[in-house]
């Protein structure tokens, strides 16, 4: 019995030994073996009978785009990249030499994993026949020309992509630039292994990871040759994503790319770089990402608070530092160019001068940070205690966030995971100035009549309202720049996490997304509000098709723009031509029938400019076809009232068409001007929802 426990101990111990052997991750990757694919040999080529023709990668690139190559051509390069680290995507990477390479090109295929069968250093052959070449960012390509696209698809890779039979890989060499010589005239090593020595990354990228989960992002890269910084391009699905870039100068090693005007280099493994000497071309001397706080003493949230205590502002002169948790980020846009951290004893807004803080490591939500505190400032914006530093403006000195490039000295990461963020929980009514900064949850919340069916911010910041069953109120304030701006707020009863802010003695909530105030229960009422469905709406994108323009006084009409606004289209009408003109011009919808309904509602967006009259919105139930001969009802529309420049849309509001349920409407917009008054109105986003 002994002897079969100790052969079941001993497969027992083999098995969980392999078992934690694969599930070690080290960026170190076994060699691909190669012996069942297909390849070519030189004289393959060379021989008549075969009948191919042989092209440099030069002569590839001359050859006309968008058409497949009908010629029996070939080339032949060397492998410089490889995507066994996931940084580089479905692209493979020539250079027509191992060392001192004379051209490069990019292979654009539909396949990943490829550095199995062709890994760096393989020469290749790669057969041009119904292949084709187009540009993509100023770079010129090998790809095929498909309804899917212009990559080459995987089932045709090893139709055309052969490696050479010998066994042996060339070493491919870099080849060394510096930075001042990434212009056009040396776009021929796009796509060849270049070196880049006495190379340092950017002071502004200074102890960042390579890239955040998930998503691409640009790293600047710098060296003594010129001022222009250059760019180092990473995934955030490499598998060095996480890791923090190399503090020090050295060897920079990548692929040499650009999109359009801008240089880039792609990273193939971070093994290839060696930048960790110091002193650094800026001066620094160490590595300034370790956080160390001998000399320095810790002080909470609370303390931190307690330094301002008059005027705009109190400097920190003290050598302390605070570590606090981010509780709220700009990752959806709502908040910008600043975090809210917090400890046991309170929260914080911090102001930094930079945008996607959350693609630093050390802005995650839920990361525990270091901030070195001496010579910063606390401040009281608005009565609401903030840190920060001051700058020079226009002669004026201000409060504002810490520079960018000065981030790596304040700002140090724990080198601990995310943690979990805990709302504390609140009602309204038990709210002090102690919860500002704080990540709360404020339960049985509800939005108020007037916020319902309406997105949570329609062209610019805007404020909802909340309220609980006992009738208690608090705002919601949201960023037109939030990526759920546009999202209606829900129409039920809920609990809200949220930071609470306090602006000029009222507080405030900030979300951070639309599931932080997931509002799905019954009303404080009881009742389940049912969601509207659109009766008519216009976006203006296909012109004034549904509505009539009448013009009753000047030469000046109702029209359709996008100037200044890209591809989204809007109605307008300007009684400016060369000078203020009398006008009167209507814009009237075709008919829209509230005939079954129980409730309905209009809304709209609307931008003014320049001085006038305001505009007016009226409906009616009984249109003669002549807006002087018909009986109009003006509505009680919110209009924008900035006429000092366009781009700050206001949102109308939903306003009730409860008294004309039952009929069919139209509903008008009436411009007028006179000779000395004339604005500019601009209308989008027109609907009108019921049930």
């Amino acid at each position: 019995m002994k002897k079969y426990n100790s052969i079941f101990t001993y497969i027992l111990v083999i098995i969980t030994s392999l078992f934690i052997t694969g599930c070690v991750h080290d960026d170190k990757y076994d060699e691909p073996g190669l012996e069942n694919y297909q390849c070519r040999t030189e004289d393959y080529y060379t021989k008549a009978e075969n009948n191919f023709v042989k092209w440099t990668i030069a002569q590839l690139k001359l050859k006309p785009q968008g058409t497949a190559f009908t010629d029996n051509a070939y080339i032949e390069g060397y492998v410089s990249s490889t995507d066994e680290t996931g940084n580089i995507y479905k692209t493979i990477y020539i250079q027509d030499a191992p060392e001192n390479p004379t051209q490069g090109l990019t292979v654009s295929v539909d396949a990943v994993s490829t550095y199995t069968k062709y890994p760096q250093g393989s020469k290749i052959y790669i057969e041009l026949k119904d292949l084709s070449l187009s540009t993509y960012g100023g770079v010129v390509q090998l790809g095929m020309k498909t309804d899917a696209g212009t990559r080459i698809p995987e089932k045709e890779v090893s139709k055309h992509l052969f490696r050479d039979c010998s066994p042996e890989k060339a070493k491919i060499v870099p080849k060394v630039m510096t930075s001042a010589q990434m212009v056009s005239a040396n776009d021929q090593y796009i796509g060849c292994l270049i070196q880049i020595n006495d190379a340092e990354f950017d002071v502004k990228t200074l102890c960042m990871n390579y890239a955040p989960n998930g998503l691409t992002v640009d790293r600047q890269i710098r060296d003594a040759s010129t001022n222009t910084a250059r760019v180092v391009r990473n995934s955030g699905y490499a598998s060095f994503a996480n890791q923090i870039l190399p503090a020090g100068n050295g060897k920079f090693v990548g692929i040499y790319s650009k999109y359009n005007s801008t240089y880039q280099m792609y990273i193939n493994k971070v093994t290839d770089l060696e930048m960790n000497k110091f002193p650094r071309l800026d001066g620094l001397t160490s590595n300034p990402c370790d956080f160390n706080n001998t000399g320095l003493t810790a002080k909470t949230i609370a303390e931190v608070k307690q330094l301002y205590t008059s005027g705009n502002w109190n400097q920190i002169t003290g050598d302390y530092y605070v570590k606090g948790q981010i509780v709220a980020n700009d990752e959806t846009g709502n908040l910008y160019k600043y975090v809210y951290i917090e400890d046991a004893t309170g929260g914080i807004r911090v102001n930094i001068n930079k945008t996607n803080l959350y693609q630093d490591n050390r802005f995650r939500l839920g990361k525990d940070i270091y901030i070195k505190l001496k010579d910063l400032y606390v401040s009281k914006v608005s009565g609401e205690i903030q840190l920060g530093t001051t700058y020079i403006s226009g002669g004026n000195t201000l409060f504002g966030g810490v520079e960018e490039a000065d981030v790596y000295k304040r700002f140090f990461d724990s080198n601990q995971p995310s943690r979990a963020v805990v709302p504390t929980v609140k009602t309204i009514s038990q709210l002090t100035t102690d919860d500002v900064g704080r990540w709360i949850k404020i339960k049985d919340l509800q939005f108020t009549e007037s916020s319902l069916y309406q997105p949570y911010a329609p062209g610019a910041t805007t404020n909802r309202t909340l309220e609980d069953c006992s009738g208690n109120k608090i705002i919601l304030r949201t960023s037109n720049f939030a990526t759920f701006s546009a999202v209606e707020v829900d129409r039920g009863k809920g609990d809200v996490n949220a930071v609470l802010t306090y602006f000029n003695g009222v507080y405030q909530l900030w979300i951070t997304k639309a599931l932080d105030a997931n509002l799905e229960n019954p009303r404080c009422d009881g009742s389940v509000l049912p969601p509207l469905t659109t009766i008519f709406s216009d976006d203006f994108s296909s012109g004034l098709t549904k509505w009539t323009a009448v013009s009753v006084v000047g030469a000046q009409v109702w029209g359709t723009s996008n100037q200044g606004n890209g591809s989204n289209y809007y109605a307008v009408m300007n009684g400016n031509s060369g000078g203020n003109k009398d006008n009167e011009d209507w814009l009237i919808s075709n008919e829209i029938s509230l005939v079954g309904k129980t409730k309905a509602i209009v809304s709209f967006t609307s931008d003014v400019s320049y001085a006038g009259n305001p505009l007016q919105v009226l409906i009616t139930d009984n249109y003669t076809g002549t807006p002087g001969t018909t009986t109009w009802t003006q509505l009680p529309a919110n209009l924008d009232t900035n006429t000092s420049g366009f781009g700050d849309w206001a949102h109308s509001g939903n306003i009730d068409l409860a008294a004309f349920l039952g009929k069919n409407v139209r509903i008008a917009f009436k411009y007028t001007s006179t000779t000395s008054a004339s604005s500019t109105w601009e209308i989008d986003d027109f609907k009108v929802k019921g049930q």
